[in-house]
């Protein structure tokens, strides 16, 4: 059963503190720094031999066909049109969303001076979508399609391909998000062969997606030969509601979060212990309703967590505090309390905008930060897939106006080498 605690009786740190977390990356780690040193020095073959041993099956080719996606999207069509149309929707609502992120360069001129800002797509990125105890295809949608809009010029997708075989719901995403290349590999075998290439996998600028807590460490790892979105964790979603909500509707909310991993956190913080009483009612109610429910109840009891505040100021302040990766506003005047929060990943605003709202449907992105994360770090998006350069030209004259206060502040450092630099010009200005 979920835990009630008043605020007061438990701080904002242990709010999301799992046990043992601690031991279970260090020892990820340890196996993972073996399976990217093999890879290294295998290539293929090491892939191969972890495809072998976690998925069942040694495939006689890592890359799928580029037809097998299109062979997907037109299987689906025939059996399963109506997923095949959300799918679509989907499509668009999150390219709508994500549009608006582009960046353009800038150029100033004055006066013999030009300077600017260009913005140049990465040339290849790793995408990788779990396919553990579930596969997302959502998760394909929200990390390829603000790399298309970016610019990038190759999408490589890895996932698993348990017992040799991908789910058409993620080759038909690939196919509609616009992926060039799929590879049947997951786990940390897949992040190191994008973080390095091998043979048949090629090296990737980038890797994005979420994964287990291997995959976790095994992005740590290689962060620095590639960029990396993000280190994620088991997900989360914190609710502030007042005493009107729906019992049934926000336990939903927490139940959708608690249904991902056994180590995901579900959290409310409310103003009233009667309606605490009545969601953890609901939850026990629910449980047993949900196909996960094994999942759902080692979450809810080993992380779930229901905080009655004083009011609802000082329950902004709470999340705050925890900058949880989902928050959910389910109060009278959503953006008014909005205004306090500093620290959130997504927003969900009323009692109409359940979290599952923005996992498939709304637009903006799901890959968010986590483990209070969010109190520096953002949602996936177009800026994650682009570089930026400055430049800086100046003319004969309007170098002549600076070099020495170039060269002056260089000498206050130190670097003389600096301000002759800027004064070997000198010469070249008498003539």
């Amino acid at each position: 059963m979920i835990r009630i605690f008043n605020t007061g009786e438990i701080s904002p740190e242990q709010i999301l503190k799992r046990d043992n977390a601690a031991a279970a990356a260090d020892k990820a780690d340890a196996a993972v720094q073996e399976i990217i040193k093999n890879v290294e020095l295998y290539g293929d073959r090491a892939v191969l031999d972890y495809c072998e041993r976690f998925d069942g099956v040694r495939p006689e080719a890592l890359e799928l066909p580029r037809k097998a996606m299109e062979e997907a999207a037109d299987r689906l069509e025939q059996s399963q049109p109506e997923f095949m149309r959300i799918l679509r929707r989907a499509k668009r609502n999150i390219t709508e969303f994500h549009r608006r992120q582009v960046r353009r360069g800038f150029n100033i001129e004055d006066e013999g001076i030009v300077l600017g800002q260009r913005i140049t797509p990465l040339q290849r990125v790793g995408v990788y979508v779990p396919g553990g105890t579930a596969s997302y295809p959502s998760t394909v949608l929200m990390d390829c399609i603000p790399a298309k809009l970016a610019g990038v010029k190759e999408i490589v997708m890895t996932t698993p391909a348990k017992n040799g075989t991908v789910p058409d719901r993620i080759l038909a995403a690939a196919f509609i998000a616009g992926v060039d290349r799929v590879f049947g590999v997951g786990g940390a075998q897949a992040i190191a062969a994008l973080a390095l290439g091998t043979q048949s996998i090629p090296r990737v600028d980038k890797i994005v997606g979420p994964g287990n807590i291997y995959v976790a460490a095994a992005k740590r790892r290689v962060y620095g030969m590639v960029d990396i979105d993000m280190i994620a964790g088991p997900s989360e979603i914190l609710i502030i509601s007042d005493s009107l909500s729906s019992p049934a509707c926000v336990a939903a909310d927490m139940l959708s979060q608690a249904e991902h991993d056994r180590n995901a956190s579900a959290v409310l913080i409310c103003d009233s212990g009667d309606f605490a009483q009545k969601v953890s009612s609901e939850i026990e109610r629910q449980i047993p309703l949900l196909e996960r429910a094994d999942i759902c109840r080692a979450s809810i009891d080993g992380n779930g967590m229901i905080i009655v505040a004083q009011d609802l100021l000082e329950a902004v302040s709470i999340s705050n505090s925890i900058a949880p990766e989902h928050l959910e506003i389910c109060t009278e005047q959503p953006f008014v309390l909005m205004q306090k929060v500093t620290n959130a990943g997504s927003i969900f605003l009323g009692r109409f905008a359940p979290e599952a709202l923005g996992d498939y449907m709304a637009g903006p992105n799901h890959t968010l930060p986590t483990n209070g994360t969010a109190r520096f770090s953002s949602p996936l998006s177009v800026d994650d897939f682009i570089k930026k350069s400055s430049y800086v030209w100046y003319n004969e004259k309007a170098f002549s106006g600076i070099y020495k206060d170039v060269a002056a502040f260089a000498r206050t450092e130190g670097l003389t080498a600096h301000a002759r630099s800027a004064e070997s010009r000198e010469e070249l200005m008498k003539h």
